[in-house]
């Protein structure tokens, strides 16, 4: 198996992702081969003098900066690390792109040089959020601003054979996120949303509200990219603001230190639960290819863990049964009435 790293992408590249890719290879016992993609002198110079068998260079002189727009960069950056990398997926040259890089370039560089699986209308992002009870992915995540109810369903699709095989949960419960429980709740959107996630196959338990989310209430949430971002971006600061909090109330009252050195045990376990270097990256589910999008501060240990990632999609062959699911569910609608 083969993957490219993007190495050029994130805040720490590319020792970061130097680092991932040597400490994976070094423990590796498979066939797995690591393509960097960057700035081959810039690489080539900060690279172990005893690399470990598998890695390799490919040369992208062109980086993808984050506030690149994404239509941008394939018109003017053809030679970054992302399009190279896209490139080298689409000619069968590797199994999988990882990238900690601009979202929205890896999103559309996937996309444009990809394509579609067949059946797929619209590719979604499937980012894991701890919850009470294990993990709980939502999707999309940030690729689909504006959607329709087709799109969401196929998102809830896409998320079950995610999580089944990820995570290795059957028959996983699938909820529409809403305002309410009520099936009568919501916008027009959620309404026939519901109306399509009822009728299909997926273990579908109903609308849930975003308190739901981290309670563990279902193990795919689904809605369109915009909320899924914003759910996204905000559940990310939850820990930055609970360690700010606790650390400037410690400084204001002395006799705090002791109640925080008992309770450090325990914010240890919720920082890890709450970190999202324990899940790796989010994949970009209906593309032909594997895309793996990491944050754009992942640690070593993100990385590992998304290359961890790639690895099972590629292995499951994870492409093949979206689009065996997608064919089934359209026969299977086709077949039933509408009430």
């Amino acid at each position: 198996m083969r993957i490219a790293l993007d190495a050029m992408g994130g805040d720490n590249a590319p020792n970061i992702l130097i680092e991932a890719a040597v400490q994976v290879l070094q423990s590796n016992r498979d066939n797995l081969e690591i393509l960097l993609v960057g700035d081959k002198d810039l690489l080539e110079g900060r690279l172990p003098s005893k690399r470990p068998p598998g890695l390799s260079v490919i040369h992208a002189p062109e980086k993808v900066e984050m506030h690149d727009s994404p239509t941008s960069v394939l018109r003017r950056k053809k030679n970054s690390s992302i399009a190279v990398a896209t490139r080298l997926q689409k000619q069968g040259e590797v199994d999988a792109f990882i990238s900690a890089g601009n979202t929205g370039a890896v999103v559309v560089s996937s996309l444009l040089t990809l394509g579609a699986i067949e059946e797929v209308s619209r590719p979604a992002i499937a980012s894991p959020f701890p919850s009470k009870t294990g993990i709980c992915t939502v999707l999309d995540a940030g690729a689909n601003a504006d959607c329709k109810a087709e799109n969401l369903l196929q998102f809830g699709i896409m998320g079950s054979l995610y999580v089944n095989h990820i995570f290795e949960i059957e028959k996983p419960k699938v909820g529409l996120l809403s305002i309410g429980e009520e099936s009568s709740k919501g916008n027009n959107l959620t309404l026939e949303t519901h109306r399509l996630l009822s009728e299909s196959n997926l273990n579908f338990i109903g609308n849930i509200e975003g308190g739901d989310v981290l309670k563990g209430t279902v193990d795919v949430v689904v809605c369109d990219g915009f909320v899924g971002n914003v759910i996204l971006k905000f559940t990310e600061s939850i820990f930055d603001m609970v360690s700010s909090t606790i650390d400037t109330s410690t400084r204001a009252n002395p006799f705090g230190r002791i109640g925080t050195y008992f309770l450090k045990s325990a914010f240890t376990k919720l920082k890890q639960e709450l970190n999202y270097e324990e899940y790796g990256g989010a994949p970009l589910l209906g593309v032909q290819g594997v895309t793996i999008i990491c944050h754009g501060s992942s640690s070593i240990k993100a990385i590992r863990n998304a290359i961890k990632v790639a690895r099972r999609l590629v292995q499951d062959r994870i492409n093949e049964c979206i689009k065996n699911q997608l064919k089934e569910e359209t026969s299977s609608a086709t077949k039933t009435p509408r009430h």
